[in-house]
């Protein structure tokens, strides 16, 4: 997911054949909680202080950051803390600029994108629960088995689709029983199934243009359009992809000349696989295809409405289009409910089927819910404490007078560490762009490239991260060790992050 990948927080699969161990890294959950409660401890020694905003924009003045005196008494201070979650969730911003349920203001919490993340995840679920998906690629892979280099990069153009519309993740668990014995039987070994999978899926997070996991969460945290920045995201999507597609075919091609150079050592019943791999599969029904279809129009529907068309073709300061509909969370999350039970409905599910998916979605998504509300608390314990602006206020000092090329590469950088330390994509969003987007300000960077360095570098992190079920758990579905896949990939990720940084500096230079 988050990042994604947005991986279940607390998930845990261990990849087959790897030595356990007794130190566990903690989850998303335990790792906001910590720190929520050293921010909270921290508000009691940072000096507090607020930027002027602008009257229009809202956004802080640059050199405007003044101190302030608190006047917040300890049981106000345990009542911020106590309250964090739920003002994280529907909190208001007041007149006072304080942030809490009680007093009529502007909307500030996370409801909406709460609400979204659940949608998508009802719908995805109720088009996976067709089959359609499933088969769809099943049939690519049997029409193409005969071209195999071909047919490792078509399904890795899939799979990025996927993850750069979606945050496809938890969804490709499905996969690896259709790809190992296929790529068998094919002359590979189970690298190249895992790599397909893991490298496809995750360069299109990484470069990820609509992901409501990555990019949406991130942009609604920097108080900006999730079209914001997508011309730039699908550069980088182009360029990107056919580098990791390139590492991924070279090494299967490595390995069918030479099967002694492959990095995993044979498995019981891979001869069974391999046969089983041969097999044929049925054509796809009408009932498939039409899913299909609405599936793939849903998401470009969704592109439509969310793309700021104006300000794209005549500038940031156009007026909207007629015909713009400047969508955003709120109608985003009834487009795909709506559409989930069309695609149940044409799928045909029934109606027990469909109330199913429902219920099942929603429960599979609640987690990557509750990690936006909890980062999202943390901000808002940050800025009724006052203390936001003294971050900010520091971090614009260490970025003063940088060029803009190196405030991208900058950000790039930042937010590879913060991916280590929050391995939910969307709580790494909601936690590091309220304060990281208004630097961008700062240094005269329009903050859709603070939005593509994060999410660019969190997808690079989540490309060997051991804490996530997408890639642990589909490295013991592969029966590949977790070593043999670092030994594999880690050439690969040091490409990622000097491109990566490259196209944020470049991106910031010329935004």
């Amino acid at each position: 997911m988050t990042t994604t990948h947005r991986t279940p927080p607390g998930s845990d699969v261990p990849a087959d054949g790897v030595a356990k161990s007794r130190f566990r890294f903690p989850s998303a959950f335990t790792v906001l909680f910590v720190v929520t409660i050293a921010v909270w401890l921290l508000a009691f020694v940072v000096p507090t202080g607020v930027y002027d905003t602008d009257a229009e924009t809202g956004r802080p003045v640059p050199g405007s950051y003044h101190e302030t005196d608190s006047a917040l008494s300890f049981g106000d201070r345990l009542m911020e803390l106590f309250l964090a979650p739920v003002n994280g969730l529907y909190g208001v911003m007041n007149p006072d600029g304080k942030i809490g349920p009680y007093e009529a203001g502007e909307l500030y919490g996370a409801a909406g994108v709460f609400l979204f993340v659940l949608a998508i995840g009802v719908f995805i679920t109720m088009a996976m629960r067709t089959g359609a998906i499933d088969n769809g690629v099943a049939r690519v892979a049997q029409r193409m088995s005969g071209r195999g280099t071909l047919l490792i990069a078509v399904l890795m153009v899939l799979f990025s689709i996927g993850g750069t519309t979606e945050g496809m993740a938890e969804e490709t668990l499905g996969f690896y029983a259709l790809l190992i014995p296929l790529m068998l039987a094919l002359g590979y070994d189970r690298m190249v199934a895992a790599a397909t999978i893991l490298v496809g899926a995750g360069i299109g997070v990484l470069a990820s243009t609509v992901n409501p996991f990555a990019t949406g969460v991130a942009s609604d945290s920097a108080d900006i359009s999730i079209g914001d920045g997508i011309g730039f995201r699908f550069l980088m999507y182009v360029v990107l992809v056919p580098v990791g597609v390139w590492w991924v075919v070279r090494y299967a091609r490595r390995v069918k000349s030479d099967p002694s150079r492959s990095l995993t050592a044979p498995a019981e019943g891979d001869d069974e696989l391999r046969a089983h791999g041969l097999r044929d599969v049925p054509r796809l029904t009408g009932r498939e295809k039409s899913v299909l279809a609405i599936v793939g129009l849903t998401f470009a529907f969704m592109i439509y409405a969310i793309v700021p068309w104006a300000q794209v073709v005549n500038g940031p300061d156009a007026t909207s289009y007629g015909w713009q509909l400047d969508w955003y969370f709120p109608e985003l999350a009834a487009l795909f409910v709506v559409m989930a039970l069309v695609v149940g409905l044409v799928g045909g599910l029934g109606e027990k089927g469909v109330t199913d998916a429902v219920v099942r979605g929603a429960g599979d998504f609640i987690g990557v819910g509750l990690i936006i509300v909890l980062a999202r608390g943390v901000t808002v314990i940050m800025n009724n404490s006052e203390i936001t602006g003294t971050v900010l206020h520091a971090m614009e000092s260490a970025v003063d007078g940088t060029s803009s090329a190196v405030f991208g590469g900058l950000m790039f950088l930042i937010n590879v560490p913060l991916a280590f330390l929050v391995p939910s994509t969307s709580g790494h969003a909601a936690l590091a762009m309220p304060i990281l987007a208004p630097l961008a300000d700062f240094a005269g960077v329009e903050r859709a490239m603070v939005v593509t360095a994060f999410q660019s570098a969190s997808g690079v992190v989540n490309l060997i991260t051991p804490t996530s079920a997408v890639v642990m758990g589909g490295l013991a579905l592969a029966k590949v060790r977790y070593d043999q896949y670092l030994r594999f990939v880690l050439p690969l990720v040091a490409i990622l992050l000097v491109l990566g940084t490259a196209f944020a500096a470049v991106g910031a230079a010329v935004s």
